[in-house]
């Protein structure tokens, strides 16, 4: 029997298990940041199976390690997701969630706890075969939703300060291998008027209407924006609305605008930002300006990472020993061979890759396209198979 063979054999013994682990994460609500009850149950599914270490981070993360090596590899799961929304939308509890036809539907189905049983079961199977030798193994829960790539920064900087030599991500992905995705900028545009009651409308000064042209500008920017042939075309939108007004029968003295600014290569933060104060009218110049956003917020254990909100675009080539290592992996437990991709959204491969340089892709079972929506969902199937992958991957890199 092979190595993969002896793999399969134990998935297949551990379907069951790794189906229940599943369920039981999607059950545990973990929203706006609070990882730290799912966390736990990840903590507990990972002494079970004899991990050599286990325990939070400074910011509030789940780290689990396996062997000590010189090579360093970390599977990447946010385990955090995005809330419920309109929960009448829900035909099914979001969080118990259902099966059918072999899916299952439930909040972080798919945006992403789809990959942590897998990574979980996959790095000790692989241990017990010895396909870790001489490799360092982190599995690490975190939160993105939260502010993607904050949680990597940590790891690499503040706990436990290490430097992988590579990474896995598990945002969903088709069963394909990914090597990149676009990079974003946010910004906030806001607008200073003068109040007055809205009876005497001449008196004041508003705010909103000088954010008007900004906002038509924006609209009409995107053909303007760069293009890759790999990472594809810029994308520019107006994310949220927020006025300051006395009443609902005043002037608003301040308006203010959010912009998420998905950025190709070719792109820098600098002309990103210029392209939107040129869109500012000659007149408005000195009450309305562009800022880019910062996030200094504590997590839910009170730590404070402040990071810009600034994320580099990224992605390698086919012919990188990752991304083969991954296409060899795909093949060896038996998918069909695929050309690799991107994914349309961010991931933390924003700091992996984009800050930090580390070589990363992605592989995950379910679709982005159900992610943050009332479908989100994963082939069960998929997530067991995904196991086998995560076992072979680090034997196979060169």
């Amino acid at each position: 029997m092979t190595k993969v063979q002896e793999i399969q054999a134990r998935v297949a013994a551990s379907k069951d298990d790794i189906i229940k682990f599943m369920r039981e994460i999607c059950a545990i609500p973990s929203m706006d940041s609070q990882i730290g009850p799912v966390g736990e149950r990840i903590q507990a599914e990972m002494r079970k199976l004899g991990y050599d270490e286990v325990r939070f981070d400074k910011m509030g993360n789940t780290i689990g390690r396996i062997g000590n090596g010189p090579r360093t590899i970390v599977f990447d799961s946010h385990i955090d997701t995005v809330g419920v929304g309109d929960r009448s939308e829900w035909q099914w509890d979001p969080f118990i969630g259902k099966v059918e036809d072999g899916v299952l539907y439930a909040r972080g189905a798919c945006d992403e706890k789809n990959s942590t049983p897998g990574m979980i079961y996959g790095l000790a199977i692989a241990r017990d075969l010895g396909l870790l030798e001489g490799w360092t193994a982190y599995y690490f829960g975190n939160m993105e939703e939260w502010c993607d790539g904050i949680a990597p920064n940590t790891f690499v900087e503040v706990d436990p300060g290490i430097r992988p030599d590579f990474v896995c991500i598990g945002e969903p992905t088709k069963m394909n291998v990914y090597r990149g995705h676009k990079g974003r900028l946010e910004m906030k545009v806001t607008a200073k008027g003068k109040s007055a009651h809205a009876a005497s409308n001449h008196l004041g000064d508003n705010a909103i209407y000088k954010l008007l042209p900004v906002i038509a500008g924006i609209r009409d920017l995107e053909p303007q924006l760069g293009d890759h042939p790999f990472l594809g075309h810029g994308k520019i939108t107006v994310s949220d609305l927020h006025v300051q007004t006395p009443s609902i029968n005043a002037v608003p003295d301040e308006a203010v605008i959010f912009i998420d600014r998905r950025m190709t290569f070719g792109e820098t933060k600098e002309a990103v930002k210029k392209q939107v104060e040129d869109l500012i009218p000659a007149e408005f110049k000195d009450t309305v300006k562009v800022e880019e956003l910062f996030y200094d917020d504590p997590s839910y254990t009170g730590f404070v990472f402040p990071v810009d909100k600034y994320f580099p675009a990224w992605a390698y080539e086919e012919t990188h020993p990752l991304v083969e290592a991954g296409q060899k992996a795909r093949v060896a437990i038996g998918l069909e061979d695929a050309p690799s991709g991107k994914w349309n959204f961010s991931t933390n491969g924003i700091y992996w890759a984009g800050k930090a340089g580390i070589a990363s892709i992605g592989f995950g079972p379910g679709d982005e396209e159900t992610a943050h929506t009332v479908r989100d969902s994963v082939n069960l199937a998929d997530m067991v198979k995904s196991t086998e992958f995560y076992a072979v991957l680090a034997s196979l890199i060169a």
